[in-house]
C-alpha cells in the first residue's frame, strides 16, 4: 500500500529537492532569500532555472508557467513549452534564468481598476521565491507577482508580500525592545475551507448554479438542517473517495491538509490545513479551491464555493486562523509562563486590540462582496460589525490592566499592573463565540467573516498591515525610554482605555449588540457597496502609503474593481433569473394550469356533480403567483435597463443594492410559492430536496 510519506510534496521544488540539485552557496542563498527574506545575489537564477528545468522534465513536465493572482479573485497562467529550436531538424530544452525571474502577458483584459487603457496592453511576471515551485498536469508552475508596464500592482501577491515584511520589521522592533533574540517573525494562516457539493447531473440542470454559483429560487426543503444531524457526521463512502483523491493530490502538492468532516447544512464539508506562512498559504489555498472543484468533477459532484448557495442554510465561510510566529519557533500570540514572555505578549495583544479598533473598516472591507452579503449575520456567520472576543480568563487580565487594578490569577498566582506575573490562561477558558467576527482561541486569533470562495490575500495583507502600525507606534514611544517598564504600563493602560469598545463577549446575533454597536461608536457596513466605498479614504491611503504597501491611485483602483465586480455580479443574476422566469417557471406553470383547467371542465362535462373545489382553489393560487411573478418579471427587467441612466462605480453598486436586488427577491418569493404547488412532472428544476438530500450523494 502506498504510504502519504512516500510521495509527499513529491511534486514541489522544495527542501529538499533544492539541497539535493543545487550548488551549497546557491542552496544556501535562496533558503536565506526563502525563510530571512534576504535579497537573491545576482546571477543565480541561471543556475536554479536549469535545476529546476532538469527536475521537471524527469517529472515528466514539457512546459512551465509563470502563475499569478490577478485581480479577478482566481489565478491566470500562460504555458511555455520548454523547447527550443537547436537547428531545422533538432531541438533542446532550455529554461534561462531570464525565463524564471521575469515573464510578459497581455495584461489588458484583467481588471485594472482604470489604470490602464485597454491599448496598454503589456503586463510582467515576476518570480517569487519564498513560495516554492511545482508541477501540475506536465507544467512547472513558477509563483510570481504581476504588475504593469508602469510598475503599478495588478495582483493580489504583491501587496501580500509587502505587508510580510512591514509586520516583521515593526514585529521586530518590539521583540528587541523585551530582549527577543529572533531575527525574523512571520506572519500564519491556517485557513479553515467550506464547501457544499452537489450531484453533477442535478447541477447541470441549474442555470442558476452553473451562472452565478448560487440558486436563485429555492422554496425550503422539508427536512433541512433541524435536526443538526449533518454536522459531524459520517461520511458517505461517495464523499470519502472524493476527499482521499482529493488529498492524495494536495499532498503531492506539500499541502499540509489535515481535517476533514461534515458541516452543518446537508451537502456542505470542510477542509483545513496546517497553519503555514500567509504568502504560502495564500497560494496553497487557492490550489485548494481549484482541485476541489477538479475532482469533484471527477467523482460526478458539482463543488460550490459560493458563500450562500441555499437561502435558508448554512453558507460557507473560510476562517483565517492567524498568528505570529518567530524564527525561533515561538508563537508571539501565546500568552506563556514566564513575566518577560507575558508582558511581550500583552504588548503585542494591546496593539492587535488597537489596530482592529482603529481599521474595523479595512478589514469589513476585506471580506465585502455580493456573495458574502447574503451570508454574514446569518446563522452561521458572524456580523457585519467587527469586534474582538478575548474569553473569560484573557478579558479579565485586560479589564485589570486597563483600571489599574490587581487580581489573583488561578493556581494563587498574582498580577500587577507592572505585568511581573500573568495569570494562567487557559486555552479553553470558556467556550468558543460562534458570532464573533474576530475572536482569539487560544494562541491565535480566528477571522470568520471570510467569504468560502474569497482568496486569503487581501484580508491578511491589511491584519499584517494593520498590526504592523501599531506595534510600530508601540517601538517609536519606547525605543529610548528611560523606565520601559513604567512606560510600557503607561501605554497599555492609555491605549486599552481608548480601544475596548472593540472587545465584546455576547451573542453578535441579539439586535440588542446593534443598538450597543451604534453606542460604542462602532461601524456597521450592512452591504458591500457601504464598505468599498470607504477603501481609499484619507486614513487608509495615508496608511498603506506609509508603509509603501499600495499607493493612493491602486487603493482606488482596488475599490473600483470590487464595486465593479459587486453590480456585474448581480446584473448576471437578474439577467438569469429573467432567463430561468422565462424559459422555465411560468411555461410549466402554465403547462400544469392547462391540465388542471382540463381536468375541471373534464369533471363538469361528466354530469356528475362532482367536486372541483381542490383543482379550483390550485388553480387559482398559481394562477396569482404566476402573475405576481410575471409582474415582477417586468419590474426586474425595467430595473436592469434603468442601470444604463446611472454612472459612477459606487453609484451603479448602490443602484444594484437598492432597486435590482429588491425586485429579484419578490420575484423569487412567488417562484418560491410556485414551486410548492406545482406537480414535479411539470416542474424540472432540481429541487433543494433533491440537491442537498441526498441519495445520490449520501449513497455510494
Amino acid at each position: 500500500m502506498e504510504k502519504v510519506l512516500d510521495y509527499f510534496g513529491c511534486n514541489v521544488f522544495n527542501d529538499d529537492v533544492m539541497q539535493a540539485r543545487l550548488p551549497k552557496s546557491v542552496y544556501r542563498n535562496l533558503k536565506s532569500t526563502i525563510e530571512e527574506g534576504n535579497a537573491l545575489e545576482r546571477g543565480l537564477a541561471s543556475v536554479i532555472a536549469n535545476a529546476m528545468k532538469d527536475w521537471a522534465i524527469e517529472k515528466g513536465a514539457t512546459h512551465y508557467t509563470h502563475w499569478f493572482q490577478p485581480m479577478t479573485g482566481i489565478t491566470a497562467e500562460k504555458h511555455e513549452c520548454f523547447i527550443a529550436p537547436q537547428d531545422a531538424t533538432h531541438a533542446l530544452m532550455e529554461f534561462s534564468g531570464k525565463e524564471l525571474i521575469k515573464g510578459e502577458s497581455d495584461a489588458s483584459s484583467f481588471p485594472s481598476g482604470g489604470m490602464r487603457s485597454t491599448f496598454e496592453a503589456r503586463g510582467y511576471t515576476a518570480w517569487d521565491p519564498t513560495s516554492y515551485a511545482f508541477i501540475k498536469d506536465k507544467v512547472l508552475y513558477v509563483p510570481t507577482v504581476f504588475c504593469s508596464y508602469s510598475g503599478a500592482t495588478l495582483d493580489k501577491k504583491t501587496p501580500l508580500l509587502r505587508s510580510i515584511e512591514v509586520v516583521n520589521k515593526e514585529a521586530l522592533r518590539v521583540l528587541k525592545l523585551f530582549g527577543n533574540p529572533a531575527t525574523r517573525v512571520l506572519a500564519k494562516v491556517g485557513p479553515e475551507q467550506e464547501y457544499f457539493l452537489v450531484d453533477k447531473k442535478l447541477y447541470q440542470r441549474r442555470k442558476d448554479l452553473m451562472l452565478t454559483g448560487r440558486t436563485l429560487f429555492g422554496a425550503n426543503p422539508s427536512k433541512g438542517q433541524e435536526l443538526d444531524d449533518h454536522y459531524y457526521g459520517s461520511i458517505p463512502r461517495r464523499v470519502q473517495a472524493f476527499m482521499d483523491d482529493l488529498n492524495k493530490e494536495l499532498w503531492k502538492l506539500g499541502v499540509f491538509v489535515k481535517t476533514e468532516h461534515k458541516e452543518v447544512a446537508p451537502g456542505q464539508y470542510e477542509l483545513a490545513p496546517v497553519y503555514t506562512g500567509t504568502n504560502l498559504a495564500t497560494d496553497q489555498n487557492q490550489l485548494t479551491m481549484e482541485y476541489m472543484k477538479r475532482i469533484a468533477d471527477d467523482h460526478g459532484f458539482a463543488c460550490l464555493l459560493h458563500e450562500k448557495p441555499f437561502a435558508g442554510m448554512n453558507g460557507s465561510g473560510k476562517h483565517n486562523n492567524w498568528s505570529l510566529a518567530t524564527n525561533l519557533g515561538e508563537n508571539l500570540l501565546d500568552p506563556g509562563s514566564s513575566p518577560s514572555a507575558n508582558a511581550q505578549f500583552l504588548v503585542i495583544l494591546t496593539c492587535i486590540i488597537a489596530a482592529v479598533d482603529k481599521h474595523q473598516d479595512l478589514l469589513r472591507i476585506s471580506v465585502a462582496s455580493a456573495s458574502n452579503d447574503h451570508r454574514l449575520g446569518a446563522n452561521e456567520a458572524p456580523p457585519a460589525i467587527v469586534s474582538i472576543f478575548l474569553g473569560e480568563d484573557l478579558q479579565e487580565v485586560i479589564d485589570a490592566i486597563e483600571e489599574g487594578k490587581t487580581i489573583q490569577g488561578r493556581e494563587s498566582q498574582y498580577m500587577e499592573v507592572g505585568v511581573d506575573s500573568l495569570p494562567a490562561i487557559r486555552k479553553d477558558a470558556t467556550d468558543r463565540n460562534r458570532t464573533s467576527p474576530f475572536a482569539f482561541t487560544g494562541n491565535k486569533f480566528e477571522f470568520r467573516m471570510l467569504g468560502s470562495g474569497f482568496s486569503l490575500s487581501c484580508t491578511n495583507m491589511i491584519l499584517n498591515t494593520i498590526v504592523a502600525e501599531e506595534l510600530g507606534n508601540f517601538a517609536d514611544q519606547m525605543e529610548g525610554s528611560a523606565n520601559f517598564r513604567e512606560d510600557m504600563n503607561v501605554w497599555m493602560q492609555k491605549t486599552l482605555k481608548k480601544h475596548k469598545r472593540i472587545l465584546f463577549s455576547g451573542n453578535g446575533y441579539d439586535e440588542s449588540w446593534v443598538k450597543e454597536a451604534e453606542r460604542r461608536g462602532l461601524l456597521n457596513y450592512r452591504t458591500a457597496p457601504e464598505a468599498l466605498v470607504h477603501y481609499d479614504d484619507e486614513k487608509n491611503v495615508a496608511l498603506f502609503e506609509k508603509y509603501g504597501i499600495l499607493t493612493h491611485q491602486e487603493m482606488t483602483s482596488r475599490k473600483d474593481i470590487l464595486l465593479e465586480n459587486y453590480s456585474k455580479v448581480i446584473n448576471i443574476e437578474g439577467l438569469t433569473m429573467l432567463q430561468m422566469v422565462t424559459k422555465d417557471i411560468l411555461p410549466a406553470c402554465t403547462t400544469y394550469m392547462n391540465e388542471l383547467s382540463k381536468t375541471i371542465s373534464h369533471k363538469k362535462e361528466l354530469g356528475m356533480n362532482l367536486p372541483c373545489d381542490m383543482e379550483e382553489s390550485l388553480l387559482k393560487h398559481i394562477s396569482e403567483n404566476s402573475c405576481g411573478a410575471y409582474r415582477k418579471l417586468t419590474e426586474l427587467e425595467t430595473a436592469l435597463q434603468g442601470v444604463g441612466n446611472v454612472t459612477g462605480e459606487y453609484e451603479t453598486a448602490v443602484y444594484y443594492c437598492e432597486h435590482v436586488l429588491p425586485k429579484m427577491n419578490e420575484l423569487r418569493e412567488h417562484v418560491d410559492k410556485l414551486e410548492k404547488m406545482v406537480a414535479r412532472k411539470y416542474w424540472t428544476l432540481p429541487t433543494y430536496t433533491d440537491l442537498l438530500n441526498l441519495d445520490k450523494i449520501e449513497t455510494e
